[in-house]
């Protein structure tokens, strides 16, 4: 049983869905604190040759809390919403797959829960219904653990609650987790590592690790399912 555990992104690059697709069981973090300079609520799309950041604005509160206590502010859905889609429909209008992008993309921004856990985790549900990814979808906080465990000893309770005998993580915790380690309680630990792919954004030089909304409105739907598969587990 191969296990994924990964915090909740608004829209994230492509590696982000080949994790999802790869494990059996992926457990969306809902239970830990928010951290500011994440990408939690940010992303980046394309814009006249230059990647642009968007980042979804958040209701003053504590810097402690968890990231399912965390709400939009009211002027995203008052304003800021409308704003944000039409500075994805001013990047991508001329995008091949424009027209069918954005109406996925509409249905993600324009959910109307402003709760930050809820509204990403939406949209990740979104986004793997369109690319027909068939992992479970596991929240943290319904895991029978002991949720005051932190870094590794919680990502190793997760597995062992769910009976998975692997664990994947993304390439960026090569330095964090050892294989060693966690062999010593009856779990491999691989990392996925997205291959060097490239596709053309319109006649601009290739901006890698964009958004899934890049992904999607230069390559058709099939087009980004194979991509799914393009990578390397370390």
């Amino acid at each position: 049983m191969k296990i994924g555990i990964m915090q909740p992104y608004f829209l994230p690059y492509l590696g982000y869905w080949q994790l999802i697709n790869a494990v059996d069981k992926y457990v969306v973090y809902d239970n830990i604190q928010f951290e500011k300079r994440s990408w939690i609520r940010r992303n980046r799309i394309l814009m006249n040759g230059k990647d642009l950041l968007f980042t979804l604005p958040l209701k003053s509160d504590s810097d402690y809390l968890d990231i399912r206590e965390r709400f939009l502010s009211e002027t995203y859905f008052n304003k800021d919403k409308d704003k944000l889609l039409k500075i994805i429909a001013s990047a991508y209008k001329k995008a091949p797959r424009f027209e069918e992008a954005f109406s996925i993309i509409q249905k993600c921004i324009n959910y109307k829960n402003n709760n930050l856990f809820e509204y990403i985790f939406h949209s990740i549900i979104q986004i793997m219904k369109y690319l027909d990814i068939n992992t479970e979808i596991i929240i943290s906080s319904d895991i029978d653990i002991d949720h005051s465990l932190r870094n590794k000893y919680r990502v190793i309770e997760i597995c062992k609650a769910l009976g998975g005998d692997i664990y994947i993580n993304s390439s960026g915790g090569i330095n964090l987790y050892d294989k060693e380690e966690f062999r010593k309680y009856g779990l491999e630990l691989k990392f996925i590592k997205m291959n060097d792919i490239q596709y053309r954004q319109f006649d601009h030089p290739f901006v890698p690790n964009l958004s899934i909304i890049d992904t999607i409105m230069f390559n058709d739907r099939e087009k980004t399912k194979e991509m799914l598969h393009e990578y390397q587990l370390l």
